[in-house]
């Protein structure tokens, strides 16, 4: 039979439709994101729907001799990649049209409505707390009236029921910004809606008129930065929480129900062997923790939003800075200068933490000294990068990612394979700080400062190149437990360093190297001799920033403080922060690091 027959839709050509309206949801990201104010005003809906279709894209090209086999691989792609709210929703919709497809090799008008409803149910049914003026709204308009026209009115083709489907959803949309108050008070329409209704609007351009839309290439941006229109809120909670679960049985209900004292914002999608959590909640862990009950847990995400929303707000910075967590930055830094971080992540035999973001440096050094099992650390993959790139990129001209050293991580390359894939109007620029800890987290600290004097990103670029070999870091190590755990220390080590009462001496060298420097003899002293080792390794030639790191050893920091000051007359500024995961994985309780750098002048452009 003609694949063309308006009477029936095959999985050739629902695969190119759906490839068109997912193409035409991309194109307009940057519009999503301008009109994002519920239910967080946080301008990311484009972009975290253009990362959930694009994940999906892949299946459109594949061929399937079902419409069920079609649409269940896609709702399995889309619930892997889904983001934030509206990808959720989305995913689960596709989830139910694929039960109800099931082996069918082609749609009829009937069969695509009973489709859609169930598609439909499946939405609603994910959401904890269901609203009118969403995306929820458009999706039951959807099903209404393709339910009106195939099964009321026996309608028998695609081209005549399509349209007059478009042209309903698209006054359901209209009817959003009067349905929820602060839709009305910024003047827009919901931007989950108006992404549905591009998709579907898409699609139908295909499957009447023929006309396909092309992967988008999305404009350079100008001067101007997108602001969520009219909004000026933050979130009740901080952290918007992503995971999947995967079990035999998943019971979801009661999922949603101990998931819902946790926090707001509860998408759960998926089916009883594989469902993903989405919630806005204060404290990421306590939702993996959960999750973990039902069944085994992967993809954890958890992205502030707090400070994604003052990033949409700000127009001044010419360029963002990011960071990975492998960086040791004082949280105020992290506050003031509105940085963003990339985490690793943790494992401790079976279970799993994102750094410093489900688990504190304090929380990890605490279990450390009570878990049998020696823990591990994974560089950010580059799918975390993905992740909070395009959002930048979307708000800010530029992105600087400053990461860490190449030599020994992955860090760097996973960053520069993300920035290379970024479909988003800015620039991204990585940047290997050929250092560690405190190291690299100067330097990123440094970039900030450019960023918030108004500096373009090639000055700050040319400051930072400057600067780079000329920062140091040094690590002095008081027990070699860990690192002979953790395999970078022969077993054999330990015992003759313990008899001659040596402490090793780790610190990264200006090619980005990250090794051993030497050892310090004797306890009694060890502060003041490690002072005068780090001052001798050092660039000096005037004014010095120095920042210590501490595991679990505030008063020995502080000593190693003092000493500075009394050493270098002329220290601009100097802070003391507890070490994270990435150094303290080897280095055990204990540890100390020194990080120094010449002060460099950032100029601070009149605007």
């Amino acid at each position: 039979m003609d694949t063309a027959d308006p009477r029936h839709l095959t999985s050739d050509r629902l695969a190119i439709a759906l490839k068109s309206g997912f193409h035409r949801v991309i194109e307009e990201q940057d519009e999503l994101n301008r009109i994002n104010v519920f239910p967080v005003p946080d301008s990311d809906t484009g972009t975290n729907l253009s990362l959930t279709l694009g994940s999906a894209l892949g299946v459109l090209d594949r061929e399937f001799k079902h419409l069920g086999s079609l649409l269940a691989a896609l709702a399995d792609a889309l619930l892997d990649g889904a983001r934030g709210n509206s990808g959720a929703i989305i995913a689960q919709f596709f989830q139910g049209l694929a039960d109800a497809t099931g082996d069918m090799s082609r749609y009829t008008t009937y069969t695509f409505g009973r489709a859609i409803d169930q598609g439909s149910e499946y939405a609603h049914d994910a959401i904890a707390e269901p609203r009118e003026g969403t995306i929820l709204s458009v999706i039951s308009a959807f099903a209404s009236v393709t339910r009106q026209h195939a099964v009321e009115k026996n309608e028998e083709r695609f081209d005549v029921l399509l349209p007059a489907a478009v042209e309903h959803i698209q006054q359901a949309l209209a009817q959003t910004t009067e349905q929820l108050e602060v839709l009305r008070r910024a003047g827009v329409v919901d931007a989950g809606a108006k992404a549905f209704v591009t998709l579907i609007d898409g699609a139908m351009q295909f499957l009447v008129n023929n006309h396909v839309t092309p992967r988008p290439e999305i404009a350079s941006l100008d001067d101007v930065v997108a602001v969520a229109a009219g909004a000026d809120e933050e979130s009740e909670y901080r952290y918007c929480t992503e995971c999947i679960v995967t079990g035999e049985a998943i019971d979801r209900r009661k999922l949603r129900e101990r998931l819902g004292e946790l926090g707001n914002s509860l998408v759960l999608a998926g089916t009883k062997r594989k469902a993903k959590i989405h919630i806005h909640v204060d404290e990421p862990e306590r939702v993996f923790e959960l999750a973990g009950t039902f069944g085994a847990v992967s993809g954890e995400k958890a992205d502030d939003m707090h400070r994604q929303t003052h990033s949409s707000h700000d127009a001044v910075r010419k360029f963002a800075v990011i960071t990975d967590s492998a960086a040791d930055i004082p949280d105020e830094d992290m506050e003031r200068l509105d940085i963003h971080m990339v985490p690793c992540r943790i494992h401790f035999g079976g279970r799993n933490f994102i750094d410093k973001v489900s688990i504190t440096s304090r929380e990890f050094f605490a279990e450390v000294e009570r878990n049998p099992v020696h823990p591990t650390t994974s560089q950010p993959a580059p799918g975390d990068f993905r992740r909070q790139f395009p959002f930048l990129a979307t708000h800010y001209p530029e992105v600087l990612s400053v990461n860490l050293s190449a030599k020994p991580s992955g860090t760097w390359q996973a960053a520069v394979a993300a920035a290379e894939r970024v479909d988003a109007p800015g620039t991204v620029h990585v940047v290997d700080s050929k250092n560690a800890s405190t190291g690299e987290g100067m330097l990123v600290v440094l970039a900030a400062e450019c960023a918030e004097a108004g500096l373009s990103i090639e000055q700050a670029r040319s400051i930072i190149d400057a600067q780079i070999p000329r920062t140091r870091a040094f690590a002095l190590v008081n027990d070699l437990t860990f690192a002979v755990k953790g395999g970078r220390v022969p077993g054999y080590v330990k015992p003759v360093a313990d008899v001659l009462r040596i402490s090793p001496i780790i610190r990264t060298f200006p090619d980005g190297r990250v090794t051993n420097g030497g050892f310090l003899f004797g306890r009694r002293r060890r502060v003041r001799n490690f002072t005068h080792y780090v001052i001798k390794h050092s660039v000096i030639d005037g004014p010095m920033h120095i920042a210590i790191g501490h595991a679990l050893c505030p008063e020995d920091a502080e000593q190693l403080a003092d000493c500075f000051r009394a050493e270098l007359p002329d220290i601009k500024r100097l802070t003391v922060t507890e070490l994270g995961s990435a150094l303290g994985v080897h280095g055990g309780p204990g540890t100390l690091l020194v990080a120094t750098m010449p002060d460099s002048t950032v100029p601070v452009v009149t605007l």
